[in-house]
Parts: C-alpha cells; structure tokens; sequence
C-alpha cells in the first residue's frame, strides 16, 4: 500500500501540474482532460490509501476481497470475455468500415485484432512454458 500512496500523490502532482498548465495555454485541452482524470484518481485513490490505513474493518474486507479465490477466477475470465468481445467487435468493424471504403478506419481496426492475437499467442506461448 505504500507504493500506491506514493503513486497517488504522484498522479495528483501530475494531474495538478497539467491542468495548471492548460490554465496558462502551455497545453491544449487533451492534456487538460488527462490532468483532470489523474487529478481526480489520484485524489480517490489517496483517500482510499488512508482508509485502508486507518479503518481496520475496511482493511480485513478488502484483503479478503483481493486475495478471495472466487473473485480472482472472475477477474481472469472477465479479461478473457473482453479479450473475445474485443476481438470480435474490432473484427466487424474492420469489415464494415472497407465496406464503407474507409481505409484508414479499417487498418487500425484490422490492426488491433492482429496485435491483440499476436499478445494471446506470446502469452499462451510464455505461459505453457511457465506452467
């Protein structure tokens, strides 16, 4: 939990600095959004970090919530239903936006499923040596 304190007050320096900055035209308004985002988890996460710390109910709760078999087999499969839901949305879209003739949409789309199974493979193959 240090890490992550130390991580929080990082992202709030961070999304501070970015949106000051947009304030003074030094950055456009991406940035301003991104130090907005940082600003506000960082926040979150740093009250979260003092809960855990001081509320030793909140901390037995979420210790076993983390480390709870039942939800780590749940995290993984969401992952994988994501990963499956990505694949195939991406997919579709790679095939309508050529039928739309929209070439540069459809790369980056055909490209994102090429890299997402080009990751599964690497993963798969790294993993079957692990274990």
């Amino acid at each position: 939990m240090k890490e992550r304190l130390i991580a929080s007050i990082l992202e709030i320096i961070v999304g501070f600095s970015l949106v000051v900055a947009s304030m003074f035209g030094a950055v456009d308004e991406f940035w301003s959004g991104m130090g907005t985002s940082l600003l506000i988890l960082g926040i979150l996460f740093l009250v979260k970090s003092i809960r855990y710390k001081t509320n030793h109910d909140y901390k037995e709760k979420y210790d076993i919530e983390i480390n709870d078999e039942r939800n780590k087999y749940l995290s993984m499969k969401a992952w994988s239903w994501a990963g499956y839901l990505f694949v195939m949305i991406a997919a579709f879209a790679a095939i309508v936006l050529k039928l739309m003739g929209r070439e540069d949409l459809m790369m980056m789309a055909s490209g994102s499923v090429c890299l997402v199974m080009v990751l599964y493979w690497l993963s798969y193959m790294v993993l079957k040596r692990k274990y």
